[in-house]
C-alpha cells in the first residue's frame, strides 16, 4: 500500500473538468485507488464518488494505492495533482 497526501491549490478544487482527467489517469493502473478527505472516502475510478468529496482548494487529500503497480501509480497520480490541480 503506497499512501501520500496533497493540498489542493485549484481555486475550483476538484471540479468536473479535473475530477474527469484523475479518473482517466487512475484508470490506467489495474490497482485500487482511493481518495479521502476527511472522514470521506471515494473510490478514484469513479466520478461520482470524487465529485462528492467536495474537495475545495486549500483542504487536504490523503491518496491511497493498494495492489498491482501501486508505486508507479501514486507517482504517477502524485504528479498528475501537482500539474493539474
Amino acid at each position: 500500500m503506497k499512501t501520500f497526501t496533497y493540498t489542493l491549490t485549484d481555486r475550483e478544487g476538484i471540479h468536473a473538468r479535473p475530477a474527469g482527467l484523475l479518473i482517466k489517469k487512475a484508470a490506467e493502473f489495474p490497482c485500487d485507488i482511493a481518495i479521502k478527505k476527511g472522514d470521506k472516502s471515494a473510490d478514484a475510478k469513479r466520478i461520482f464518488a470524487v465529485m462528492s468529496l467536495a474537495a475545495k482548494c486549500g483542504e487536504e487529500i490523503t491518496v491511497t494505492c493498494s495492489g498491482e503497480r501501486e508505486e508507479e501509480a501514486a507517482a504517477a497520480l502524485q504528479a498528475f495533482l501537482k500539474e493539474t490541480l
